[in-house]
């Protein structure tokens, strides 16, 4: 026999779930990353619309003239960082 003091399995098993959380702590957890998640898919929206916008003023620049927007209008947008608003 050793000197050792050993955990029970009870023990164990009861540290392991106290560090996982229950039901509310995930709930939490999720309510935490639920701006995130939106604001991440906010930022790869803007980014789809300007790599959107920047095939059609190289591809198709009267399409631009057609919703009244200037070319200038247009570089100034896709040179501003998708993460900046106006």
């Amino acid at each position: 026999m050793t000197d050792t003091p050993t955990l029970g399995l009870a023990a164990y098993q009861g540290a392991h779930a106290k560090q996982r959380g229950g039901p509310a702590a995930r709930s939490q957890g999720r309510a935490i990353l639920r701006p995130l998640r939106r604001l991440l898919a906010r930022w790869r929206a803007r980014d789809r619309f300007h790599s959107e916008l920047e095939q059609k003023l190289r591809g198709d620049p009267h399409l631009i003239d057609d919703v009244g927007l200037s070319r200038r209008q247009v570089q100034d947008e896709l040179d501003r960082p998708f993460w900046q608003v106006l």
